[in-house]
């Protein structure tokens, strides 16, 4: 559940009360406007048709698209609450240096040189360290050598970061771990990375009746396309197929 301050609580309650709606509907109204800097939201409330969008001064859009009276209702209601946010300590201060503050990394690291998040991870960096949120937990890496250019998160299912340098592109999971757990590893991208060659496998040795039924099935296919091809020519001699239609349907059967 969401903690509000008691200016913040009075606000919600204030706000539910004259919108016919619950307080956890307009909490979570809130920290949509609230995580979209007060400019936008990205919603799904079903007291408000489901899922939706909104931009300030802009477009409304909700899961009853032809329904004005609640684009309406919805574009007022964010606006109330964006103006809340901006004037209001709606959310209980969250101490630097703890999960959920702006300044989520340990303070000894300083200020970072830059910093961003992507889906459920959050990073910063500094002179030679790495500070890494993954889902509330924070660790810590040592860069070693490498001057961070810029951070980019993998797509698909692995969720680590990858970052360049001067070297090329690395994996955060290959850095050194200075505090905290590190997930499991991802392959390493550098271009320096050492391959390692395929070692050769044995194929399978099939039965003699496993190699008996692949014969007798390519067999059956080699029959089939001959009596194709006889068919074909039959209709090339009748005139329904022309001499290269002919040849062209011929060759795509050999091939």
């Amino acid at each position: 559940m969401q903690k509000l301050t008691n200016v913040g609580e009075n606000l919600v309650n204030d706000i539910a009360s004259r919108y016919g709606l619950s307080r956890d509907a307009v909490v979570h109204m809130l920290v949509s406007v609230n995580n979209g800097g007060c400019s936008m939201a990205q919603f799904n409330c079903p007291e408000l048709g489901g899922s939706g969008q909104w931009m300030r001064g802009g477009m409304t859009m909700v899961g009853d698209m032809f329904n004005n009276g609640l684009k309406t209702t919805v574009d007022n209601l964010c606006n109330e609450l964006a103006n809340i946010l901006s004037n209001n300590q709606v959310f209980p201060v969250v101490a630097a240096g703890t999960p959920g503050s702006s300044q989520w990394w340990p303070m000894d690291l300083g200020s970072p040189s830059s910093s961003g998040s992507q889906n459920n991870t959050r990073y910063a960096v500094f002179p030679n360290r790495l500070a890494v949120e993954l889902n509330g937990q924070v660790s810590i890496y040592d860069t070693l050598d490498h001057n961070i250019g810029g951070v980019s998160q993998q797509q698909g299912g692995n969720d680590s970061l990858t970052f360049n340098s001067q070297w090329g592109t690395i994996s955060v999971n290959n850095l050194p771990l200075v505090s905290g757990t590190s997930p499991a590893p991802a392959p390493q991208t550098n271009f320096a990375q050492t391959v390692q060659e395929p070692q050769p496998t044995q194929a399978p040795v099939q039965d003699f009746e496993q190699t008996n039924e692949i014969t007798n099935s390519q067999y059956n296919t080699t029959n089939q396309m001959i009596e194709i091809i006889k068919k074909l020519a039959e209709l090339r001699d009748v005139g329904v197929l022309t001499e290269s239609e002919f040849n062209t349907k011929k060759a795509e059967l050999l091939k």
